[in-house]
């Protein structure tokens, strides 16, 4: 297994990228492609106290760097020298099973749509990110790659995530939700009321098991394992779980370090609020899945440190031993979708 990893996308790039790659040769039995300016690389390895380049690992140079306030639809033609448009372009090649990049999301979309190029018959690529709830967490898609959408879209969407997370979750029928500020089919705007019209008469045909309408607190309480949106309203959702995430484990700190007493207290639950950060942490979780392109793409976290990227790593070597984009090609029945679309928007 060869995974392909953007050394110089992300905040923390290259240092850590560069330290999470090293980890992924050690700890994962794969191959690794670190992609970007070829001395600072070797710099960052021979600070890590190796005298030479570990097997396993191979860099590929590549001098530009895509910056967050580049133009992400134009970005990929003017720089092409860039580590994420060269990575793209080796997995297009073949020269490795999937991609990691904790760069620009708008420019490793735009690039993976334009380079590596969607699945046939899928009209928009879309992030699927995995959230943790109350059961053993769900797939969200979309989260942001896509603010404006059509009910053929979100149809699409739900039946990305049901195969991905056929094998992300390891589910044989995944419970497919939309996203919505009820249970009854007429809540919502039109999209969600067209939407779920769609949904309900793909999961009649018994193409995904549809649940229905699913509220944001019973999404958290395991409601569904694929929930399913528009990008905007997905990012929204998925920045308030972040923020409030962050919250809680904030105000526990806060509360336990408050007396002696809490203290101790603290310290007879250390495990469960180790578990607990652990659960919640994006450094866990690793990266988003792309959803919709030809090869496995994961967008690692903006901020993602060496732990981050080993997950991300992870992901990826599922996402390409599983072969899901092949599964999506052949499983998603993008043909018959698209007539239920037609024969929904005709009634």
């Amino acid at each position: 297994m060869k995974i392909i990893i953007d050394a110089m996308g992300g905040d923390n790039a290259p240092e850590e990228i560069v330290k999470g790659a090293l980890n992924c040769v050690k700890e994962l039995n794969c191959e690794i492609i670190l992609v970007g300016r070829g001395e600072e690389i070797l710099r960052i390895i021979e600070r890590s106290g190796l005298g030479q380049l570990p097997k396993g690992l191979e860099i590929v140079d590549a001098t530009e760097i895509i910056e967050i306030e580049d133009d992400p639809a134009s970005v990929i033609r003017t720089k092409k020298n860039s580590s994420l448009v060269v990575a793209l372009n080796l997995l297009r090649d073949g020269r490795g099973d999937a991609l990691v990049s904790a760069g620009s999301t708008g420019a490793l979309l735009s690039g993976a749509t334009l380079i590596v190029k969607r699945i046939r018959g899928i009209r928009r690529a879309a992030l699927a990110p995995f959230i943790p709830n109350s059961g053993n967490g769900f797939i969200l898609i979309d989260c942001g790659a896509n603010a404006e959408c059509t009910p053929e879209y979100l149809l699409q969407f739900a039946h990305m995530g049901y195969c991905y997370a056929q094998d992300a979750l390891s589910l044989a029928s995944p419970r497919v939700g939309l996203l919505n500020i009820g249970g009854e089919s007429t809540k919502g705007t039109p999209l969600q009321i067209d939407t779920y019209a769609h949904l309900e008469t793909a999961g009649k045909n018994g193409l995904i098991n549809f649940a229905g309408n699913i509220e944001p607190t019973a999404a958290m309480k395991d409601a569904c394992d694929v929930l399913v949106t528009d990008g905007y309203t997905g990012n929204i959702f998925l920045k308030t779980i972040e923020g409030t995430a962050k919250l809680v484990m904030s105000e526990l700190k806060t509360a336990y370090l408050k007396s002696f007493i809490t203290m101790i207290s603290a310290m007879m639950v250390k495990k469960q609020i180790r578990a607990l950060r652990q659960k919640m942490s994006a450094d866990t979780i690793g990266g988003t899945a792309l959803l919709g392109i030809s090869k496995p793409v994961i967008k690692a976290h903006g901020s993602s440190n060496a732990t981050a990227i080993v997950s991300a790593a992870r992901q990826a070597i599922k996402a390409a031993e599983s072969d899901t984009t092949s599964r999506l090609t052949a499983s998603l029945s993008i043909n018959n979708a698209n007539n239920i679309t037609k024969t929904v928007d005709k009634s």
